[in-house]
C-alpha cells in the first residue's frame, strides 16, 4: 500500500532518487526501477481514497497515485529505444501484468527499455491520465543520458483502454514549454511511435455501452468532451506511425474502433498498419495460449525493425 500525505510522498521520492543514483554508479545491476511521475503532488487529485489491490481478475484499482516501472535489458548501451506501455482495464482498472510488466520484458528481449506506466484512474476526471502519459515521456526525455534511453526513439503500447490513453497520447501531445519553471515541461510529450491492441479509440454512440466511455467521461458527457477524446477526429501530419492488432470476434470493444482509426491515418498519410485475427476475443495480451501469439509477436517485432527499434 502506498503511504499517504504530501511527506510521505516526498520520503519515497527521496528514497528514489537515492536507488537511482546507486543504480547509475552501478550501471543498473537492478533491472527495473519505480518512479514517481509527480514526487511533489499532482497538481489535481481523482478523488480516490481507497488503497490499491488487485481484484478478483487481477487488475490493479484505486490507482491515485502515478509512477513508472522501468525494465532495463540485460545489456544496456547508450542510446537505447524505450516504449512507454498503458494497460488496460475500462478505466477502472489495470491488468499490469499481461498487458503490462509481460510486455516489458518481452521488449527486453528485443533490447528495448520497456517502461510499465501505472496512471491514475481518471475517475471522471478525463484530463488525468493524459496528464500522466505526457509527464511519463517527458520524464524518460528529462533524463535520457542517465537511463542511456534515445530521446528520439520513445514508443507508446496500449492495450484496450491504454490503447485509448495511448492514443490521445499520440494525437493530443504538446511541444513542450520552454518557458515553464519545471524543466520536465520543457520536452515535448509526442511518442514516435505507436502500437495499440484492440484499442478503445471513439467517445461517440459506438462506444456508448462501453466500461471506458463511462468511467472517463461519466454517465452523460458533453459534446465537447466526446469529441475531444475520439481520437479519429485528432489525427494530424505529426500523429507517430502506428501498428494496430485486435480479434474480428471481439465483442467488448467493437472492432469498428480500430478500422476508424486506421481509416484516418491514412487519410493523413501515416504509415500505418492493422492486423485482424479471425478470432481471439478481447484482452488477450501477452497471453501465449492466443491462438496467434507468435504471429503478432513477430509482426511487431518486424514492425519495430523498420524504424530501427530493435535488431
Amino acid at each position: 500500500m502506498i503511504p499517504r500525505g504530501k511527506n510521505s510522498l516526498r520520503h519515497r521520492a527521496k528514497l528514489l532518487t537515492i536507488l537511482l543514483l546507486v543504480l547509475c554508479a552501478s550501471g543498473y545491476s537492478q533491472t527495473k526501477i519505480e518512479v514517481l511521475l509527480w514526487p511533489n503532488l499532482a497538481s489535481e487529485s481523482n478523488g480516490i481514497t481507497e488503497p490499491e489491490k488487485l481484484d478478483n481478475e487481477n487488475r490493479l484499482i484505486n490507482i491515485s497515485t502515478a509512477s513508472m516501472t522501468i525494465y532495463f535489458p540485460d545489456t544496456l548501451k547508450k542510446n537505447t529505444p524505450a516504449a512507454i506501455i498503458c494497460p488496460g482495464g475500462g478505466y477502472k482498472g489495470q491488468a499490469v501484468k499481461s498487458e503490462g510488466s509481460e510486455m516489458a520484458l518481452w521488449l527486453n528481449k528485443q533490447g528495448i527499455i520497456g517502461v510499465v506506466l501505472k496512471y491514475r484512474l481518471p475517475n471522471e476526471k478525463s484530463n488525468i491520465p493524459l496528464a500522466d502519459a505526457k509527464r511519463a515521456i517527458k520524464v524518460l526525455r528529462a533524463n535520457a543520458k542517465k537511463w542511456k534511453i534515445n530521446k528520439n526513439k520513445i514508443a507508446v503500447i496500449g492495450f484496450s483502454a491504454g490503447g485509448h490513453l495511448a492514443s490521445t497520447l499520440g494525437t493530443h501531445f504538446d511541444e513542450g514549454n520552454k518557458d515553464a519553471t519545471d524543466s520536465i515541461e520543457h520536452f515535448s510529450s509526442r511518442p514516435n511511435l505507436m502500437a495499440l491492441f484492440y484499442p478503445v479509440i471513439t467517445m461517440s454512440e459506438l462506444n456508448i455501452k462501453t466500461q471506458s466511455r463511462k468511467n472517463l467521461l461519466g454517465e452523460q458527457p458533453t459534446e465537447e468532451s466526446i469529441k475531444l477524446y475520439s481520437n479519429e477526429l485528432h489525427i494530424s501530419k505529426k500523429t507517430p506511425p502506428t501498428i494496430l492488432f485486435l480479434s474480428d470476434n471481439d465483442s467488448t470493444v467493437p472492432p469498428e474502433n480500430s478500422i476508424m482509426f486506421y481509416s484516418a491515418l491514412k487519410a493523413k498519410k501515416i504509415p500505418s498498419a492493422m492486423y485482424i485475427f479471425p478470432k481471439g476475443g478481447h484482452g488477450w495480451g501477452m497471453r501465449q495460449n492466443f491462438e496467434f501469439s507468435e504471429e503478432w509477436r513477430r509482426l511487431m517485432l518486424n514492425w519495430l525493425r523498420t524504424y530501427q527499434f530493435s535488431k
